[in-house]
């Protein structure tokens, strides 16, 4: 082989040399990138999984959180209404046992008290009066007294219809009061409704 061709050849081995090194130098280089756009895509895809992960997590307590409060606001609502009926019924029953009021020993006194409240509160000195039969029967009795110490003139006036107490009216009629046990009772449910609920519940006032 001539000198020159022997230099041709050992130079043409060096540049395949250099070009298999520089090959596999570029190959471990796009190795390492691409190992690295691996680990990059897989922290970015986890980073992507546990944000939703998250926000699931967030909505389930959300949800969670609300189904709690409208089921607690169902049981409040359900134990309100229950309690709104058997303070009804406890009321409604009072009230119609109203009339046996009238065969206590002391209910001349009681009517006698409807009277005087009454006419306080209108604060008249002429008045008319309207009493259901058997308080009107009562006050009948003690009516003399009674106009002497309130310094009244009072009308009587026909007997209610429902209702047991007096209703008296003063001015013509503008002036008027409602001192029937029934309407008396419904002017107090609110201060009782607490004190007979704690009652009906057993506990102690």
């Amino acid at each position: 082989m001539k000198p020159e061709d022997e230099t041709i050849d050992t130079l043409a081995r060096a540049i395949l040399r250099d070009a298999h090194d520089d090959a596999g130098r570029i190959q471990m280089e796009g190795q390492a990138r691409a190992e690295e756009v691996r680990k990059k895509a897989q922290a970015e895809a986890e980073a992507v999984r546990k944000e939703i992960l998250d926000r699931a997590r967030q909505e389930a307590d959300r949800l969670r959180s609300q189904v709690v409060a409208s089921a607690q606001l169902k049981a409040r609502t359900l134990q309100l209404e229950h309690r709104e009926k058997l303070l009804e019924r406890v009321f409604k029953g009072a009230k119609e046992r109203l009339p046996s009021i009238q065969k206590r020993a002391d209910y001349p006194q009681i009517a006698a008290f409807l009277l005087r409240e009454a006419v306080k509160q209108l604060n008249a000195k002429e008045a008319e009066l309207r009493a259901d039969d058997a308080t009107q029967k009562i006050l009948n009795h003690e009516m003399k007294s009674l106009l002497k110490e309130l310094d009244l003139k009072l009308e009587v006036k026909d007997a209610l219809e429902e209702g047991v107490g007096v209703i008296v009216d003063a001015s013509g009629g503008h002036l008027h009061y409602d001192n029937t046990l029934g309407t008396r009772l419904e002017r107090m449910k609110n201060s009782l409704r607490s004190q007979v609920y704690q009652v009906l519940m057993g506990e102690k006032l």
